[in-house]
């Protein structure tokens, strides 16, 4: 039975990492670059509030992902908290968005340790505010891979549409870099 039900989490998290048999959609056109970012408040792995606001005057990266705890989401998240002291030299901060729950990212975070705010967005509020589109599969639904940079004024300087998870904490170090030029 156990072994059962770890090739079924085995083929979910691929299903989810690849989008097979998914179906996408998106509320709202996405967020572009030059556009003042959308503010939101959503409770973060901490089960505290986190707004946008609460980081006026810094660089924040906005990424959005599929699920916790699969094989692309945690290369991403890994690598987000590998290259920390980075953002933390650059003034910038990492926020991580996903339909999933608190209880979802709190176990995540204390598993793999990370250090940044992970956010809940079951009803996918700032997933629709930001026009990420929602990816469904039968009765579970996954926001689409996509990351907006946020300067320390408030606008989105770059959108990331589609994101490599291997290389991108790198290019998203790099574009902060060239925008603080």
């Amino acid at each position: 039975m156990m072994r059962k039900a770890m090739w079924i989490a085995v083929v979910f998290g691929v299903v989810a990492a690849c989008g097979f048999g998914m179906k996408a959609h998106a509320a709202a056109d996405e967020v572009q670059a030059g556009s003042t970012a959308p503010n939101f408040t959503l409770p973060s792995q901490e089960d505290k509030p986190v707004s946008l606001t609460d980081y006026k005057g810094k660089w924040v990266v906005l990424y959005f992902y599929p699920k916790d705890q699969t094989t692309g989401c945690t290369i991403e998240a890994h690598n987000f908290q590998r290259d920390m002291a980075k953002y933390d030299a650059a003034n910038a901060v990492v926020l991580g968005v996903s339909l999933d729950t608190v209880e979802g990212h709190k176990a995540w975070c204390a598993k793999d340790t990370f250090s940044f705010k992970l956010l809940a967005d079951p009803d996918h509020k700032v997933v629709d505010a930001y026009g990420v589109p929602v990816m469904a599969h039968g009765d579970m639904k996954f926001a689409s891979r996509q990351t907006f940079l946020i300067s320390p004024q408030g606008k989105v300087v770059k959108v990331w549409p589609k994101v490599d998870v291997q290389v991108h904490s790198e290019e998203v170090l790099a574009e902060i870099a060239a925008n603080k030029k």
